[in-house]
């Protein structure tokens, strides 16, 4: 027997992951809160390539959660949640470790981690619903 809840969140979290991916690939000079130029028209090139890559990698990572979704083994349900908390907190420390010290991303470090904290929480309280499950 599956949890519903784990098909939800997958499914936001892809949407989320699918949605910054294509705006990242397609959008990036637009929408991008930091605004790195780069000194010549090969650095630009560089950033603009970089910025694609990383929206690819998003939209991989949505389609992977969205056919994780699926999946209908509560232990592995399990183990992928457990997975994801110590992702997204590895993400918050890397954050707080390294990227504050980047000038450019000054601004905005505590508010990615704040996302991923909220991201690592989603997780912990579908751990906590199957556990309670398990255990009523």
């Amino acid at each position: 027997m599956a949890s519903p809840g784990f098909f939800l969140i997958c499914v936001l979290h892809s949407l989320v992951a699918l949605t910054s991916g294509a705006l990242m690939m397609f959008y990036s000079p637009e929408i991008s809160a930091i605004k790195s130029q780069g000194s010549t028209p090969r650095d630009q090139l560089l950033i603009r390539t970089s910025d694609s890559f990383s929206g690819l990698l998003l939209i991989a990572i949505g389609s992977l959660l969205l056919m994780v979704a699926f999946v209908k083994d509560r232990e592995f349900q399990s183990f992928f949640a457990k997975g994801c908390v110590v992702l997204h907190v590895g993400m918050a420390v890397w954050r707080f470790c390294f990227e504050r010290k980047v000038e450019e991303l000054v601004g905005e470090w505590p508010k990615q981690i704040v996302g991923d904290i909220a991201l690592a929480v989603s997780w912990v309280f579908f751990l906590v619903y199957s556990w309670r499950e398990k255990y009523d």
